[in-house]
């Protein structure tokens, strides 16, 4: 194998081409084989799999799902529900074997990693969310294999600490431009970052997760001696990463390919800029720095007080060393994340902030009891996941008199199912109905706890998206009338449903959508005005939008204000970077702030900052202390 791969390196006319099966099989050792005949029957070079032992990859309260982010418990569900076993994959190493095709394997664990060594893997493939996970790559140097390392995810800085590490180990080694989510949008692909890739690695290829086949060809011309992409049965499958997996006549793409690889060319850049999906996944898949056990205030950091654990929400692996050495300033329970400010010895704490509008601090059950012993807003914004759906609230809540809530209905529900109360599919459109119905029954129950609120809000994003394009602007209308319809088949006594406005190419947990309904200002002004609704005015949403119709944004402001009963404050840039810091994006926040005081007075309004929960809320408070004089 290792000849090979160094063949196909000075042959820029071989390619090798590895079809990643990963979990599309869902589960089914018959189906893995089936993919493998059609890999061999495409022509590819390898059929490639995943291997994962769970409990060594994730925390443990992140497994029981005790109060984890909403992506990972979704992640966490799709793999328990379609791992093989271990015999499984060495069936299939046999078979790949039998059938003449090379069987590859990504570890995700150092217990993956020996059972694998016993297959007599003739290469290792080491994930985007690994790239940083230097003790799994020290592991797998050691096998002596080639090692074919993705890149998605990652700055520049921590591919060249990865490179230097395996640099000076002798290691030989690949790296695949990649981004790294599901599908990519071609103008976040930025395909010519290959070159600057190559000037940090010489041998360089591509792992694809975009649409259609066109961007992996262009790759092979700009020189990748590997392609990578997904292979699946039926791109509807459930499960992460099919919607952004090829199916076999997509190969006959060629015109539309064209007009892809235009979008997809994108600069070389010299830094490398994350987009929100991407954000996403290396929240999810990455690995962290957390406490090996129970550590005390005082405690001088040595290397027995910490591990690396999924999921990437805490500081970087690749700072252990700066850690090291480190004298606590809090108590840490086991699993618990380290963050920056545990190597710079302060953070940002919350204090008593003074707003013109009601404001609040986005939750769930799990961290109500910290947020409010340590602030007092006028509301708090429960976001429900469908697992919290099944909980008890007593077991988290209290009474609060002198304070309102609002709900953030799930966007996704159990087995994959999206909220759609706008879709054509009448058994799925009631289905959503039935899982809005219940949100619409826990926010009614929760009012016990907060008397003051009388009629909640429930934030929505209530649906009306596409999987591979927009729909044409004579259908959307048929959307929001089947909303309307289900609106009328809701009993919405006691609450008040707000949609927000949607950006463009929303993220799902499973990859980016195409939206059709809440995008546009006209639209949304005349259907509320129809339906008798107001809005949830998402701040960063909104200016993705508009960058995107290249259409003023405070003109759609003032325009929204009116129907805004309540706020989500973030930054934005660009058309995918969405939900960044207050001062990080585009956003004129001294200018915005004067036309929502002037066209919605009493809107409520929450930062709604990416992972601003983290480090104990400090995202959320350096948001509020930034946007304290403008509201």
């Amino acid at each position: 194998m290792k000849s090979n791969l160094i063949n196909i390196l000075k042959d820029s006319n071989q390619t090798f081409i590895i079809a990643e099966i990963g979990n599309n099989h869902n589960g089914s050792i018959d189906l893995a084989k089936k993919m493998v005949d059609l890999a061999i029957d495409m022509g590819a070079d390898c059929a490639k799999f995943q291997m994962r032992k769970l409990d060594k990859v994730y925390r443990k309260r992140s497994l029981v799902k005790s109060g984890e982010d909403l992506g990972t418990e979704y992640v966490i569900d799709l793999l328990n529900k379609f791992e093989l076993s271990t015999e499984e994959h060495k069936e299939l190493s046999k078979y790949c074997k039998l059938k003449g095709i090379i069987y590859m394997c990504t570890p995700w664990d150092l217990e993956s990693v020996k059972v694998l060594e016993t297959f007599q893997v003739q290469a290792y493939k080491v994930a985007s969310a690994d790239l940083i996970n230097l003790p799994l790559i020290d592991s797998l140097i050691k096998t002596k294999k080639p090692l074919i390392l993705s890149t998605g995810m990652s700055s520049n800085d921590e591919i060249k600490c990865t490179v230097d590490f395996l640099n000076k180990r002798n290691a030989f080694f690949i790296l695949l431009h990649c981004n790294s989510t599901y599908p990519a949008p071609f103008q976040d692909i930025n395909l010519l970052w290959m070159k600057t890739l190559r000037s940090i690695h010489p041998y360089v290829g591509y792992s694809g997760h975009e649409r259609g086949t066109a961007v992996s060809l262009a790759a092979v011309a700009l020189g990748a001696t590997v392609i990578e992409r997904h292979l699946t049965t039926d791109r509807l499958m459930e499960g992460p990463d099919h919607a952004a997996s090829l199916e076999i006549n997509e190969f006959k793409t060629l015109i539309k390919g064209i007009r892809e690889i235009e979008k997809s060319l994108g600069e070389s850049k010299i830094e490398r800029n994350f987009s929100q999906g991407e954000l996403i996944n290396r929240e999810n898949l990455a690995k962290s720095l957390v406490a090996s056990k129970d550590l005390k205030n005082g405690k001088t950091l040595n290397s027995s007080d910490i591990k690396t654990l999924s999921p990437g929400q805490g500081l970087s692996p690749q700072k252990l060393d700066l850690l090291l050495g480190k004298k606590l300033t809090r108590d840490m329970n086991e699993e618990d994340f380290f963050f920056q400010s545990d190597i710079n010895e302060s953070k940002v704490m919350p204090r008593n902030y003074k707003f013109k509008h009601p404001w609040g601090v986005p939750v769930r059950y799990h961290d109500f009891k910290e947020y409010y012993s340590m602030i007092k807003p006028d509301l708090f914004e429960f976001h429900l996941s469908y697992s919290d759906m099944e909980v008890d609230p007593d077991d988290y809540l209290f009474r609060v008199e002198d304070c309102d809530f609002v709900v953030h209905a799930p966007e996704l529900f159990s087995n994959s199912h999206l909220m759609d109360l706008a879709s054509p599919e009448n058994n799925y459109r009631k289905k959503s109905i039935l899982e809005t119905q219940r949100v619409i029954d826990i926010t009614n129950s929760l009012k016990k706890y907060f008397p003051k609120t009388l009629r909640p809000m429930i934030v929505a994003n209530v649906g009306g998206f596409t999987m591979d394009k927009n729909l044409d602007k004579e259908i959307i209308n048929e959307y929001y009338q089947r909303f309307a319809q289900s609106l009328n088949e809701l009993n919405l006594d006691g609450v008040e449903l707000i949609p927000q406005t949607m950006a463009p190419f929303p993220w799902h947990f499973g990859g980016q959508r195409y939206q059709n309904i809440f995008v546009h200002v006209d639209e949304i002004i005349k259907w509320c005005t129809k339906l008798n609704l107001r809005m949830c005015f998402d701040v960063s949403h909104t200016h993705l939008t508009c960058t995107h119709f290249n259409l003023d944004f405070y003109e759609f402001v003032k325009k929204i204000a009116p129907f805004s009963a309540h706020i989500h404050y973030g930054d934005a840039k660009g058309v995918n970077g969405e939900g960044l810091q207050i001062g990080e994006g585009n956003i004129d926040f001294n200018k915005l702030g004067k036309i929502l005081n002037k066209g919605c007075p009493n809107a409520s309004f929450i930062p709604e900052i990416w992972q601003g929960h983290k480090n104990g809320g400090e995202g959320f408070w350096i948001a509020l202390e930034k946007l304290e004089n403008t509201l």
